[in-house]
């Protein structure tokens, strides 16, 4: 019964009509009820799936030149299903509902991931719309995702999902290495084309830890982009401090559009339920030849932010935090937010 709702949700998700996405896909998770996949009492695994949901809100007021501007809003409201059909493979479909940033729209859906996982030993792969690599490993760190995104998926070098198959091996306790093949377009823009994203991560243990990683991918045609990401990071009891590093030539595959910048970021647990963090940023881009100052200097700028993340109870966390921005036009003025954001997952 919960094999045959899953695949059915998982058609309609990808070769139906869009207006019967929200109407099925809350049907499914009413119906749904068994949870993960488990150890029988006789030793056989039994398969099992349970919906998911994850939201994302906050309050924030922003304060610059003498005036300020309040906003509630919803930022992300993920809804899916994940299914263990084994020990080894794994099955997940999740809309994604939030502000397209187009038109008049408000709020739509977009498929973020439906992909199926194989995991087995040091070997895992995934096939589908699946979670690229290119920040993930940071945002992991990070865990702070429901206030702030990792650089590069907040400064759009790259998406967050995407198309594709990725490969990962463990070749001892002290390095992995991962290779995926994109199409290219995110998550938001699925359409066929000839310009696919090859990448290839290795990541490091040095010491206990320590973890370092590093990241490149390419695409286009007669204009090629690239992408390099550096990570570093130190993980401790209480005290975790991170720094990575973003280039990115040829954004958007366009010639002299080139990206680049860092961040800086860091956590103490004072429980744990509670820490405190702080995170710097510093996003440039490049001077094409022919023009006197960076193409994009009015997104360029600087961002200090720091506050307090509560686990209020299980699935509920809540952040008070307060951003300033720094933009690097220097004719623009800076901007002070004071933030309350939410996270509720069940």
């Amino acid at each position: 019964m919960h094999y045959i709702s899953f695949t059915l949700l998982l058609n309609k998700l990808i070769f139906e009509n869009e207006k019967y996405l929200a109407d099925y896909f809350v049907f499914s998770l009413l119906w749904v009820r068994n949870g993960n996949g488990q150890e029988a009492a006789n030793g056989e695994y039994k398969p099992g799936g349970k919906p998911a949901a994850l939201i994302f809100t906050h309050f924030n007021t922003a304060f610059s030149d003498g005036t300020s501007r309040p906003e509630f809003a919803v930022t992300r409201a993920y809804l899916g299903y994940e299914y263990n059909f084994s020990k080894e493979l794994f099955a997940r479909v999740t809309l994604d509902v939030a502000d397209p940033k187009l038109g008049e729209l408000k709020n739509t859906a977009f498929l973020k991931f439906a992909y199926l996982e194989y995991k087995k030993d040091r070997f895992s792969g995934s096939f589908g719309m699946i979670a690229t690599t290119q920040f993930k490993l940071s945002e992991k760190i990070w865990g702070l995702r429901y206030i702030e995104k990792t650089f590069q998926d907040a400064y759009k070098l790259n998406a967050s999902a995407d198309l594709g198959i990725s490969l990962d091996y463990k070749f001892a306790d002290f390095i992995s290495a991962d290779f995926s093949l994109y199409n290219g377009e995110g998550y938001k823009n699925i359409q066929k084309d000839s310009c696919l994203r090859p990448a290839l991560g290795v990541t490091i243990f040095p010491v206990k830890n320590v973890t370092a990683r590093i990241y490149a991918d390419y695409m286009g045609n007669d204009v090629k982009q690239s992408s390099l990401a550096t990570f570093a990071a130190y993980t401790g009891k209480k005290l975790m401090l991170a720094a990575e590093y973003n280039y990115q030539k040829n954004f958007a595959m366009k010639e002299g559009q080139d990206v680049f910048g860092y961040s800086l970021f860091g956590t103490f647990a004072i429980s744990s339920k509670s820490l405190l963090f702080a995170r710097f940023d510093d996003l440039r881009s490049g001077i094409p030849d022919g023009m006197d100052e960076p193409w994009q200097l009015s997104k360029d700028g600087q961002l200090l932010m720091g506050g307090a993340d509560f686990t209020i109870l299980k699935g509920i966390r809540i952040s008070p935090n307060v951003r300033y921005w720094i933009p690097a036009d220097e004719s623009v003025p800076a901007i002070t937010y004071a933030f309350l954001n939410l996270e509720l997952r069940f």
